[in-house]
This record gives C-alpha cells, sequence and structure tokens, in this order.
C-alpha cells in the first residue's frame, strides 16, 4: 500500500511524497507534491491505474520519442519494403524534427494539434494523415511497451479529406490511349480490363498465366523502394485468381512467346522489371498528350487509374460488387462500394424500377 508523508526543502520549505511499489514489487517514491491533498491524490490515481494493469512508471515515459520511434519501425516486421520506406520518409521529413528529442511523456494533445494545424498550412489533407498516424502508431507503441498510460494523438481533428472523382476512360478512349503507347499498347489494355496494380502486373510471370481458363495468378508485386527494385507480395498480402477477357489472350501469348515458365511477362526495353516512373516518362505521358489533343474529354489518367476504369468498364458490363471485390483484390465488399460509390448510382435507379415492377405485379 503507498503511503504519504512530508520533506523539508531549502527553497521551497515542506513539500509531500508518496512512497509506493510498483507491480513489479520494486520500491520508489513520488516527489514533489505542493499539499497533501496533490500527494493523495496522485496515490488515489495510481491505486485505481495499478488494479486495471494501466501502471506507468514516473521514469518510463522519459525515453524520446525519436528512440522509440526506431522500436517501433524494428517491430513492423508485418509491413511491406514499400510501407517501411514510406514511414521512414515520413518519420524523418515531418515527425522526428518535430518530436524527435522530446520525451514521450512531455507530448500533449493540446502540441499535437498546433502541430496539425502547422502541417496544414503547406500540405494537403490527405499528407497531413501519414504523418500525424504515424506519431499516433508509435505512441501507441508506447503504450503497449508500457511507457506511457494515454495517447496525446487521441480524439485530435485532422482536416477532413475531399475525394475526387476517379479518373475513368470509355472502350474507345482505352484503345486510342494503347495505340499512342505502341509497342506498350498491350500494357494499358491489360491493366484497364483486368485491374491488376501496376507491381502486381510488373511481377508477373509466365507461370502465373493460365491461358486455357483465362486466369490470373496474382500472388507476388514488386515495387521501387529507394531506386530498388524490392519484390514482396500483393497488397493486404492475399494472393488472388483474376480473370482475363479472351481478346486479351492473343497479346498475352505473344509476350510470352519463346520464354520460360520462370520469365516476366512483361519487361523493360533492357529484358528487366518494367518500373513505373520511367514508363511514364518513357511513353505514358506523353501517349496522354496524344489521346487527350484528339479527345480533349478523355479524363487525365495514371496507370494506376487503369485500375479504376477497369472497375468502371466491369460494372458498366454488369459485374456485380462481390466479383469486382475479388478481380480488385480488395478487403472487402464495403471497400470496393466505398470506393466506387459513383459508379453505382445508376443500380439505385434499377432498384426504383425493379420495386415498381413488382408493385404492378400484385396490384
Amino acid at each position: 500500500m503507498a503511503t504519504i508523508d512530508s520533506y523539508e526543502t531549502k527553497t521551497l520549505g515542506k513539500l509531500w511524497r508518496v512512497r509506493y511499489r510498483t507491480p513489479e514489487g520494486k520500491q520508489t517514491m513520488e516527489r514533489g507534491f505542493k499539499t497533501k491533498r496533490d500527494a493523495t491524490l496522485w496515490m488515489n490515481n495510481l491505486e485505481v491505474a495499478k488494479s486495471k494493469g494501466e501502471f506507468v512508471s514516473s521514469t518510463a515515459g522519459r525515453v524520446t520519442f525519436g528512440d522509440m520511434s526506431e522500436r517501433w519501425l524494428d517491430s513492423r516486421i508485418d509491413l511491406k519494403p514499400s510501407t517501411l520506406s514510406n514511414y521512414r520518409h515520413c518519420l524523418d521529413k515531418h515527425v522526428l524534427p518535430q518530436w524527435g528529442n522530446r520525451q514521450l511523456s512531455s507530448i500533449s494533445k493540446p502540441q499535437v494539434e498546433a502541430w496539425v494545424k502547422l502541417l496544414s498550412q503547406d500540405l494537403s489533407p490527405t499528407s497531413v494523415r501519414l504523418p500525424f498516424n504515424t506519431l499516433g502508431a508509435v505512441l501507441k507503441y508506447a503504450i503497449a511497451e508500457n511507457r506511457l498510460s494515454k495517447n496525446a494523438c487521441d480524439g485530435v481533428k485532422v482536416p477532413k479529406i475531399v475525394h475526387r472523382r476517379h479518373g475513368y476512360l470509355s472502350h474507345e478512349q482505352v484503345d486510342a490511349l494503347a495505340e499512342h503507347c505502341e509497342d506498350y499498347g498491350d500494357v494499358v489494355l491489360f491493366l484497364a480490363y483486368t485491374g491488376l496494380r501496376w507491381g502486381e502486373m510488373a511481377a508477373l510471370k509466365v507461370q502465373s498465366l493460365n491461358m486455357l481458363k483465362r486466369r490470373i495468378d496474382v500472388s507476388e508485386a514488386v515495387a521501387e523502394v529507394g531506386g530498388r527494385v524490392v519484390w514482396g507480395t500483393p497488397k493486404n498480402h492475399e494472393p488472388r485468381s483474376v480473370p482475363f477477357p479472351p481478346f486479351l489472350a492473343e497479346l498475352l501469348a505473344a509476350r510470352c512467346e519463346r520464354k520460360g515458365r520462370e520469365d516476366l511477362v512483361f519487361t523493360a526495353p533492357d529484358g528487366g522489371v518494367l518500373r513505373g516512373n520511367n514508363f511514364r516518362k518513357r511513353v505514358f505521358n506523353d501517349a496522354i498528350k496524344a489521346m487527350r489533343a484528339a479527345d480533349p474529354s478523355a479524363a487525365i489518367v495514371t496507370p494506376h487509374d487503369l485500375r479504376h476504369t477497369a472497375a468502371s468498364l466491369a460494372i458498366s458490363a454488369g459485374a456485380n460488387v462481390k466479383a469486382i471485390q475479388r478481380m480488385l483484390g480488395h478487403k472487402d465488399a464495403a471497400m470496393t462500394l466505398n470506393t466506387y460509390a459513383d459508379l453505382f448510382e445508376d443500380d439505385l435507379d434499377q432498384v426504383a424500377d425493379a420495386l415498381d415492377v413488382a408493385r404492378r405485379k400484385q396490384m
């Protein structure tokens, strides 16, 4: 049981202290209370925290945020190399300059709110989220490590993200873009009609294609991390089987001609991995300009946006939400609905019409 007693100091006079044992049985104390009432309040809170298993010693939070962030990064063996690289960059650029030398226990909610406001002056709402979430993740890890009792990010408001409408291309516009990409037109057609992510497409090997069943085994992905190509698993680490339409079979067969099972289907001019940044600079950006010069109504898209085009074309063809989810590799159908809610607006009219027809049949 904790006890309270007083002691004398030369400069401040009489002060109070709480003697107590940690959950591990170590005898320690907390000093510097100006009144017995303050000491009693602290002691009562201490006993409540110990009973709930939420006790944090007064010295535990003295570790710096910088040290804790390194421990947090080292613990994230569940993350893909590209994601770790993004966290590393975010910490170095935005988070550590503000919090790196601060003791964990000194970081308060008002200070975090002021920091978010400062970030919002120069960054978009989306760009503010990553450093804020990174700060919160490290503090959450510190709580799990029994270094903190609460997270200073909890309850902090961040700027609301206004989602832009995805850019979608029609069948005709996809064909035009593919034509302007010349030798890499099949890459555009493949992405626009399968919905694969760039890294998944670039990692495809000949053995990943089942030409008879027209299925793609998506089990690997490549990413560029610090200028290096890193191999890993698809997003969410979930392999999936994706169908491709018959007209792609001939194009894929041509890509696989005279290649071994372990060879890449799509390659760079030198035969290596087809890198997204190089593709955009050398091929895609000029192709977009040429396409829109002939058709100004065409959306300005990126290679990743061809994934959205795939969803749009599939929905227009009558595919249901569950099928779209499986094709794109979304975690659940709710994510698909949230991402492409604008594409399902026509379905609402169909529901209303179907209800009207059903009612008339019963009347």
